[in-house]
């Protein structure tokens, strides 16, 4: 059940890949070069290691649980989050003027990476806290921050986000939750929320709810939604926690993964109402959320990362200690099945698919970095662009590759993976909801395709594709039979992503639902294109800096050269999905099914 930090993977795709030496010439990013960020790395690796991977188990043994309006979470939980908190790790990407590091996405996505892979159950509630605090960094008044910022930075309380109702599922136009003005500033209240993640539990001294709700006389749809912050314990005026606040949970779920995060259904208002505070102007609440709803879009897509390689560490460890059957090469007696060539395949796949994403992933932090620290307007706008759209892909297209992963680790175990005791099912269990929550996968692919392609008359898409043409110049700098072959894949995976694109954008107005009903396959090919893009880097990082470690850069070398020959040749698939096969769904009649 034992999880090992990929610190010197992590630092690689950072320093290579990512350009963190670029990242620290940002303003206020001076201090975070190489050596702090291995220093942060190995820190926050020990405490994963050592305190919050070995709870994993025992959140899916032994799940949180609900008797009368109160939670207790997982034994363990609240004790590791209490030393979360005390060390400072909910604070490391958030201002240092409310207690936080200020440190670069880029480091604090490695730090999430590695809490997620410990235990995605515990990860969620400092996830979903960093959420919150995005939101009142983005919107809140002088006031709500001085209330609340401090406190949730440091991890003394925690933040939820409530969007989700019982009859409103993902349509956030049909939230009928509702906001009554008092007169004083503040608000009352009243509705039901489910799916509420870390909606009530025993781990910190306070909750705050950021909840969509609607004032009187708000417009229907999207447009008359409102955001606020509706506190589990009220706070007097001298900081200190004062009466229950009429927000409560009436249930949790009984879910098929991450067992230990309290699923929770709120009700807000049954005795009253609830008092809430509004979160900067009526009806701008959505636009609001989006800013939370980013950053843990961003957070799921390394969720899935994490679980993904969790996994394959899991399947790599099984592999090396199954004996079963002689080698096909004609030993004598049973080997280790990790030297069968289909559990190598496999192995290799996962291993792959892992290292693509974390790339990428990473890649699109370090441009989260300069869209908020580069002194020039221009760049900051050019870089935004970049991670909005990279956002869906690193959401969906890596939670989508983590139950395939997962799926693969299962299948290594054998029957054995079918076995709960072994471990490998809880990966693929706890992977499931990752396509789901935070936006399901078409959800991210209708995002993709409106708002970053067609919007823009595919001008970022086609600028990334741009990015990786230059690469494949520079593979052909590069004698080696490795980067010929990789060259090869990605200019052809490249062409079918441009051919695509210009598809969507030729389509879109005129055939939407046959662009539509491409969607999802449009999102995986950018992110096997985008990802194969970080993998051909890699290769020729591999091949420059063999002598310096050479089995590091070895399997380098080997990872890519199979995501060049086995995963980038699936983009014609897709891009046949997407320009062919979407016409087909669009037009197949509902009564057929």
């Amino acid at each position: 059940m034992s999880y090992t930090v990929p610190v010197k993977d992590m630092l690689f795709a950072m320093t290579q890949l990512a350009g963190l030496d670029k990242v620290t010439t940002l303003p206020g990013m001076e201090d975070f070069g190489a050596d702090t960020a291995q220093a942060v790395l190995e820190e926050s690796a020990k405490f994963c290691q050592d305190v919050v991977a070995p709870l994993n188990w025992t959140g899916d043994q032994r799940p949180s649980s609900w008797k009368d309006g109160v939670v207790t979470t997982t034994p363990g939980f609240k004790e590791a989050f209490k030393q979360f908190a005390e060390a400072g790790w909910q604070g490391v990407i958030h201002p240092a003027e409310f207690g936080g590091q200020g440190m670069p996405k880029l480091i604090a996505t490695a730090c999430a990476e590695m809490l997620h892979a410990s235990s995605l159950s515990f990860a969620l509630c400092p996830m979903l806290t960093d959420g919150a605090i995005e939101a009142l960094l983005t919107a809140g008044s002088d006031e709500l921050k001085a209330t609340y910022l401090e406190k949730l930075v440091s991890g003394q309380w925690t933040g939820t986000m409530n969007l989700t109702e019982p009859q409103a599922g993902s349509d956030l136009a049909a939230v009928r939750s509702r906001a009554e003005p008092q007169g004083d500033g503040t608000y009352k209240v009243f509705g039901t929320k489910i799916f509420i993640t870390y909606g009530e539990h025993d781990m910190a001294e306070n909750i705050v709810h950021l909840v969509l709700a609607r004032v009187p006389g708000a417009p229907e749809g999207v447009k008359g939604i409102s955001l606020f912050v509706v506190p589990k314990f009220l706070v007097n005026a001298d900081g200190m926690l004062g009466a229950r606040n009429d927000a409560y949970c009436v249930s949790i779920e009984h879910k098929l993964g991450i067992k230990a995060s309290p699923t929770a259904v709120l009700q807000f208002g049954d005795n009253g109402g609830a008092v809430g505070y509004l979160v900067g102007e009526e009806s701008r609440g959505l636009e609001y959320m989006f800013v939370m709803m980013n950053a843990a879009r961003f957070a799921v897509g390394m969720q899935g990362i994490a679980v993904a390689d969790r996994s394959y560490q899991k399947a790599v460890g099984y592999a090396r200690d199954r004996v079963q059957s002689r080698d096909l090469a004609g030993s004598p007696v049973p080997v280790a099945i990790i030297h069968h060539p289909d559990v190598k395949r496999m192995l290799l796949n996962m291993r792959a698919h892992t290292e693509g994403a974390r790339a990428l992933a990473y890649v699109a932090a370090a441009t989260s970095d300069a869209a908020h620290h580069s002194p020039d307007p221009a760049v900051r706008k050019q870089q935004q662009a970049i991670y909005d759209y990279l956002v869906p892909v690193v959401k969906g297209f890596s939670t989508e590759m983590s139950i395939h992963v997962a799926s693969l680790g299962v299948q290594v175990h054998g029957g054995m993976g079918f076995i709960e005791e072994t471990g490998a099912a809880q990966h693929y269990r706890d992977a499931r909801i990752l396509t789901i929550y935070e936006g399901t996968t078409a959800i991210q692919a209708n995002d993709i395709v409106g708002r970053k392609t067609v919007r823009d008359g595919g001008a970022v898409a086609l600028a990334l594709c741009a990015e990786v043409a230059t690469t494949e110049e520079d593979l052909a700098a590069h004698s080696e039979v490795e980067c010929a072959i990789m060259r090869h894949a990605l200019r052809g995976a490249r062409e079918m992503l441009v051919q695509t694109i210009n598809h969507i954008v030729a389509n879109a107005k005129t055939n939407p639902k046959a662009v539509y009903a491409g969607a999802v396959n449009y999102l995986q090919l950018a992110g096997v294109v985008l990802c194969g893009w970080q993998m051909a880097r890699a290769m020729m990082v591999a091949l420059d800096r063999m002598e310096d470690d050479p089995d590091f850069y070895a399997a380098k070398l080997v990872t890519a050269r199979f995501y060049a020959e086995s995963v980038l040749p699936t983009a014609y698939g897709l891009a046949t999905s997407v320009v062919v096969g979407g016409g087909t769904i669009a037009q197949a009649p509902v009564d057929m099914f």
